[in-house]
């Protein structure tokens, strides 16, 4: 009896290991917390995703009709948004560091699961950025753009634009909705 139960144990735990979802030793899982449209904490660790850049949290943009609002505080609410209607534990597989010391990684919603960085792309909260993307998530963001979700519902400055006029002394009101070619 006693090497019945064994063998029906150690059957249970092989099929549970293989059925379960792939994960690396280097992947950080958990439940992600918001810190701001493009960055996420899993057990205290500060997570940048990779390849796309959100509107700051004190960003502005306008929306389709020329009204300022807060588009960086849309895009932190869209991505608590997504966590919390879709309850899963997040993977993210580091893929570098960037020069705040955070880890950089691409991210989803359970292993496997939707790439969380194309669904902020594709909902227009955040942009594909091909400096670091290389293009990845550059049809999510046609579709976005010709469907008008999001930020481009109406205006605004690319958050990458946006961080070197403030870096220049620029007002954050001022840096949010002025022509990118005056930087």
């Amino acid at each position: 009896m006693e090497i019945e139960i064994n063998q029906i144990f150690g059957l249970a735990l092989t099929m549970s290991v293989l059925n379960a979802p792939a994960t690396f030793a280097g992947d950080l899982v958990g439940q992600a917390s918001v810190v701001d449209g493009d960055t996420i904490e899993i057990h205290g660790q500060r997570i940048r995703l990779w390849g796309i850049d959100a509107p700051e949290s004190d960003q502005l943009c306008r929306n389709d009709d020329s009204k300022l609002y807060q588009c960086g505080r849309a895009a932190a609410t869209a991505l608590a948004g997504l966590l919390w209607a879709i309850q899963r534990p997040v993977t993210c597989s580091p893929v570098d560091r960037d020069h705040y010391g955070r880890t950089v990684a691409t991210c989803s919603l359970g292993t496997p699961g939707p790439d969380i960085g194309h669904w902020l792309v594709a909902n227009g909260h955040a942009l594909d950025w091909p400096t670091y993307s290389k293009g990845k998530y550059e049809d999510a963001q046609r579709g976005a753009e010709r469907a008008g979700r999001g930020i481009w519902a109406g205006s605004f400055v690319e958050p990458w634009k946006y961080r070197a006029c403030v870096k220049a002394g620029g007002r954050p009101a001022t840096c949010s909705d002025e022509p990118a070619d005056r930087w």
